[in-house]
């Protein structure tokens, strides 16, 4: 029997669980700090996210489903630390490619497509109908969000966020920590951690 204990009940987490019911998890609990939840749809919440013990006794993998890429580093260093084994999850109908390299605690959702080359770090999120194009590099514990898109030939850095719809254009390297918002078009190397928006995306002072 296969049994995964997902940090963080929310609708990210619930979209995880989903997506490890397809990899054949037969059991799947939840672990989040707010006591007032107790079960996330069909899912039971058994305790905080600290509380990893018990679920590592019982034989349960692990996943972190928290958004926040600073908290999601955190605990998944946490899981490693005390030698939980924390699993890579990828929908059986994204589209990757045979020589792609995926990092440990990785989701990559429905309908993503991961092209030639690439290598994706520890911690990301590849979320829905989004792409990632040929000999890219993505940090850890970078998102790309629901229908955005890199180029051929982007280094994205650690801890990304870019936003739904935002475009990255080939051969461009993002800063570690760079926030690209909805819809934004990025044309130039972004150098500097920060928070961009527009066409091209520039900078908020």
């Amino acid at each position: 029997m296969k049994k995964l204990a997902i940090l963080g009940a929310s609708g990210h987490g619930k979209v995880i669980a989903d997506i490890a019911l397809l990899n054949g998890y037969d059991e799947i609990v939840f672990l989040d700090d707010d006591e007032s939840i107790k079960t996330l749809g069909e899912y039971p919440v058994v305790g905080k996210t600290s509380e990893t013990l018990g679920p590592k006794a019982d034989g349960y993998d692990f996943f972190v489903g928290i958004g926040n890429a600073i908290i999601r580093q955190r605990m998944q260093k946490s899981l490693v630390q005390d030698g939980c084994n924390v699993v890579t999850l990828i929908h059986p109908q994204a589209v990757v490619a045979y020589d792609v390299t995926i990092g440990v605690g990785t989701v990559v959702m429905a309908g993503a497509v991961i092209n030639l080359g690439t290598t994706i770090g520890d911690g990301c999120i590849i979320n829905t109908c989004s792409s990632v194009d040929h000999d890219n590099t993505i940090g850890d514990f970078s998102h790309i969000s629901v229908g955005a898109h890199t180029a051929g030939t982007v280094t994205l850095g650690e801890r990304c966020w870019l936003g739904i719809g935002a475009v990255v254009s080939n051969n461009m390297s993002v800063a570690d920590d760079c926030m690209i918002g909805a819809g934004a078009v990025v044309v130039k190397d972004l150098k500097e951690a920060g928070t961009y928006v527009g066409v091209p995306a520039t900078k908020i002072k």
